[in-house]
């Protein structure tokens, strides 16, 4: 069985949404705990879905966890936001695999966001404990962030995927004419 190449595109593809993710992260301020919405979710929630690839998707997951883990002001939160993201990573990909397209979308931000916030306060509590209780930072901070994040997951995908899809056509037409 061959497997096929990464596209050089899908992963620059990646690094721009992981980059436009990270400055939405860096500049969201914080809610309570110090913890705040992570829109680099969001972004990653957005390759995974245009780029269901698994290769791609780790590749994601870990830079998006990298970033995540020098912008955070949680305490201890560098560890927390490596681990969140690619355990969350998986189970956005399962999601992809099982789910039908017409709810996959809305259903990724809400299970996205509570996977990666559950694994992330659970994390953290292990290595370095808790600001908040854990239900206070889950009911403030991540019951909040999977409504931003599902917001904002259903009105930016259906405009990348829009554009990710012209690139796609665009690509494959210079192909056939060369």
């Amino acid at each position: 069985m061959r497997r096929e190449k990464i596209r050089m595109y899908d992963l620059v593809l990646a690094a721009l949404l992981v980059g436009i993710g990270l400055v939405l992260h860096a500049v969201f301020p914080g809610i309570l705990g110090g913890m705040r919405p992570d829109f680099s979710l969001v972004m990653l929630f957005v390759v995974l879905l245009l780029i269901p690839d698994k290769r791609v998707g780790f590749i994601t997951g870990i830079a998006t966890g990298i970033v995540t883990a020098l912008t955070t002001t949680f305490p201890m939160g560098e560890i927390a936001n490596i681990v969140d993201k690619l355990v969350t990573t998986f189970a956005v990909l399962g999601l992809v695999k099982l789910l039908p397209r017409k709810v996959l979308v809305p259903v990724t931000g809400i299970i996205g966001t509570l996977v990666s916030g559950t694994t992330f306060l659970t994390t953290a509590a292990v290595i370095a404990g808790l600001p908040e209780s854990f239900t206070a930072l889950l009911t403030g901070v991540v019951i909040p962030a999977t409504i931003i994040n599902t917001v904002a997951l259903i009105l930016l995908y259906p405009v990348a995927s829009e554009l990710y899809s012209m690139q796609r056509f665009s690509s494959s037409v210079k192909n056939t004419n060369k």
